[in-house]
């Protein structure tokens, strides 16, 4: 809006102010409306960062971390990792301070680098997590909602298919960030077959925003 019309605006009295109420309101909503972006596509993860992903998942931690599990939990029966589970969520929920399983999570030397990794990423990666052959926790950057993700995609369509895999989700939006992101998810292997999996969280928002700078 010009400047001589804004005052002009002021000249005119009460109406005038109104007037100027609803224009910067339109213009507000305008520019809300111009910042939004259809929703950034999953090609975005380039070689480059799948690279850099595998990069920081040999880390030797993460592979002690998985095989450490894997042979502490042999032969575990669903039983059991449906209680695990349960107790994961249930202690997830508590607001009295318990939650023996995921402080030992939560403060494992794996954990403790999955954290550092995503804030080096200053914002692209929001969330990261290690599973075993059980699909059972192993690691992870911040609290996950469940123990045992081995009935869900991430591992259903990764460790199964044999070492190598990758399975990227489907786009999502989250509002309390105002991003969206996808979850990468792909074998962890040794010698050829897979030992566990992971799942990288990705800011595509911030990807698209480092994509375009670059290119710019």
């Amino acid at each position: 809006m010009a400047i001589q019309s804004i005052k002009h605006m002021i000249r005119v009295g009460g109406s005038g102010l109104c007037a100027i109420f609803f224009t910067l309101f339109a213009v507000c909503a305008h520019a809300q409306t111009a910042e939004y972006t259809p929703t950034p596509t999953t090609d975005l993860i380039d070689d480059q960062l799948m690279g850099e992903i595998r990069a920081f998942l040999t880390h030797p931690v993460v592979h002690m971390s998985v095989e450490a599990s894997n042979a502490r939990r042999e032969g575990i029966t669903e039983d059991k990792i449906l209680e695990l589970d349960q107790q994961w969520r249930a202690e997830a929920k508590s607001e009295d301070g318990a939650q023996p399983l995921i402080a030992a999570a939560l403060g494992s030397p794996i954990s403790t680098y999955l954290l550092r990794v995503q804030a080096r990423s200053g914002g692209l990666y929001t969330e990261i997590f290690v599973m075993d052959n059980n699909g059972l926790n192993v690691g992870q950057s911040s609290i996950t909602s469940d123990y045992w993700q081995g009935d869900e995609a991430k591992v259903q369509k990764t460790f199964p298919k044999g070492a190598g895999t990758i399975f990227i989700d489907e786009p999502e939006y989250r509002d309390d960030l105002k991003i969206w992101f996808a979850q990468i998810n792909m074998t962890i292997d040794k010698d050829g077959a897979p030992i566990g999996v992971s799942t990288v969280e990705v800011n595509l928002t911030e990807l698209a925003r480092r994509r375009t700078a670059v290119g710019s």
